[in-house]
């Protein structure tokens, strides 16, 4: 839960630091879950999923709200504050697994190297999973800021099929994620986890 709010709480922090202060000004700059719950998001996709899912478990945080028209960088702001959310995801889940890489220094229980393992899953998985150029994801700012003019009916077209595109990357392209997750996982923390 938190991994996904410090997530939103990313951007909402970049935006203010552009000079739009909406998410604070909305109180969502906080650790309080309660003003990133989103109903349908936080807890019915999650449980329908646990139910019905095969394993796979997806959900999401009210997004935090910014005006891109108060940011000073008007044309790569956008996609620094996209950029935030999964940078905290990648620091966060790096340094959990860097701890969990010094365990023989540090005499870790094994309940707490699982709980560190688990908790750099998913803070890696939640960074490149947000890096996908598809909308509503924060990749897809990403690629609308950097594709050239001449290309704008590659934004349509992911703008018009978004959620079939969604669905599409979550079926078939989650186990290249695994793979990576897997990869970089094994590199930082020098064990395969479980991904």
């Amino acid at each position: 839960m938190y991994s996904v709010i410090l997530h939103e709480i990313s951007h909402g922090l970049m935006a203010n630091s552009l000079g739009d202060s909406t998410a604070k000004d909305m109180g969502r700059i906080t650790l309080n879950p309660i003003k990133h719950l989103d109903f349908f998001g936080s807890i019915l996709l999650p449980l329908f999923l646990a139910k019905f899912g095969g394993g796979f478990i997806f959900g999401y945080a009210k997004p935090v709200p910014y005006n891109p028209d108060n940011l000073r960088d008007k044309r790569y702001g956008p996609a620094k504050v996209a950029f935030a959310g999964p940078a905290a995801n990648l620091i966060l889940g790096t340094l959990f697994g860097l701890v969990l890489r010094m365990d023989s220094f540090l005499y870790i229980s094994s309940t707490a190297q699982w709980l560190l393992g688990l908790a750099a899953v998913i803070n890696i998985w939640l960074a490149i999973f947000n890096l996908f150029p598809i909308p509503p994801l924060d990749g897809h700012w990403l690629l609308m800021t950097f594709l050239p003019a001449r290309f704008n009916g590659v934004k349509v077209f992911l703008y018009r099929y978004n959620i079939v595109l969604l669905f599409i990357f979550i079926l078939f392209l989650t186990p290249l994620i695994r793979l990576f997750v897997g990869w970089f996982l094994y590199v930082v923390t020098g064990i395969h986890l479980l991904v």
